[in-house]
């Protein structure tokens, strides 16, 4: 039985679901939504890649390091994007989320903010995380405030860590958030949405 079984989560209009190959084309239409594929400092696949980055998630999976969800609006049905738990440690109860993008349309709304919710809870409420990371590169600073908005906390950088898509070599930020904090990270979450809620 893997640590991270096939489930799906919703709340305020956002549904995660299990990635799967039938998400291709919406998959590509949402990283088209921006040429998302042009930023050096995120994953996200060309569009001609984009059933291999699937079918790379899909091996994750069955490896037990990796479970990647579309993003989904719950009123259209649209792929609004993709988020991960991945470097699944069952051992130690630790999970990252990562390998997150969205559509341009989406960015700076409230899907951000609920998919964290979304994505935490499930962690430290249903599978009992001591843990949950998050990395980033160095110079996606949009990232680091968004992980620091959370209420994470930075561990420290990794220098030299990884290859960036044009080949260069990124240092990688490396944040986390102990059990022991989500009460009140969750409390900031649902603060953040509700005030965006009223605002709209």
């Amino acid at each position: 039985m893997a640590f991270v079984e096939p489930i799906t989560l919703r709340d305020r209009g956002v549904r995660l679901e299990p990635l799967a190959l039938s998400h291709e084309e919406d998959l590509r239409l949402a990283a088209a939504d921006g040429q998302l594929w042009q930023l050096r400092v995120t994953s996200v696949p060309e569009p001609q890649d984009t059933r291999a980055y699937i079918e790379t998630a899909l091996k994750g999976r069955e490896e037990g390091h990796r479970f990647a969800f579309a993003v989904v609006d719950e009123a259209t049905g649209k792929v609004l994007g993709c988020t991960s738990f991945h470097d699944i440690l069952p051992a130690v109860r630790r999970v990252e989320i990562g390998y997150t993008w969205y559509g341009q349309s989406v960015q700076r709304s409230h899907v951000n903010t609920t998919c964290k919710l979304l994505l935490l809870q499930h962690a430290f409420d249903t599978l009992g995380c001591n843990v949950v990371g998050w990395r980033t590169d160095n110079y996606n600073f949009a990232s680091q405030r968004a992980i620091e908005r959370l209420g994470a906390k930075k561990d420290g950088v990794i220098r030299g860590h990884a290859l960036r898509r044009d080949g260069t070599i990124r240092d990688t930020v490396m944040y986390s958030m102990r059990a022991g904090e989500w009460p009140e990270a969750r409390a900031q979450l649902l603060y953040l949405l509700e005030r965006r809620a009223l605002d709209q």
